[in-house]
């Protein structure tokens, strides 16, 4: 019941574009986060937002318009498509609602959620999650530009 509850908010909070594959993921995520909160199930942080990390700037290996092209690759795998200018951004407003009703209910499944998330280690490791990120999207932003400077096509 939870399982289905959880897949239809996901469903109903994908676009119109997204794919099958991509409802069942965002559904298993909403309901694995009681199984990450209390520290049974650990984030991995993807290589290379931790390459990113460490220096978001780093010239070191990208010599040619290939390797920007390649890491730019990368970092899109992971981090999911770059802006683009004129893209049309529309939210599905039930869908979002229905998605933050499937995490309402499943957040309260664990009591005390924040503390058991500190104690667990979950918050530490979301946060180092998240900065992460943040470095993947500013490597990505500063090769983008790096390539446009080169007169690379990207």
């Amino acid at each position: 019941m939870l399982t289905t509850l959880i897949l239809f908010a996901a469903q109903a909070a994908a676009q119109p574009q997204s794919g099958t594959g991509q409802v069942i993921q965002r559904g298993g995520q909403i309901a694995s986060r009681p199984v990450v909160d209390v520290g049974a199930k650990k984030t991995e942080i993807p290589p290379v937002l931790q390459r990113a990390a460490v220096n978001p700037y780093a010239t070191a290996g990208m010599t040619s318009c290939p390797q920007l092209r390649s890491s730019l690759a990368s970092l899109s795998a992971v981090l999911g498509p770059d802006f683009r200018v004129g893209a049309n951004t529309q939210e599905n407003r039930a869908g979002k609602l229905a998605e933050a009703g499937g995490k309402t209910l499943v957040n309260g499944l664990v009591p005390f959620r924040s503390l058991v998330r500190e104690i667990s280690g979950a918050a530490p490791a979301e946060r180092r999650l998240n900065a992460a990120i943040s470095a993947g999207h500013a490597r990505r932003g500063f090769l983008r530009g790096l390539a446009v400077a080169r007169k690379c096509r990207v």
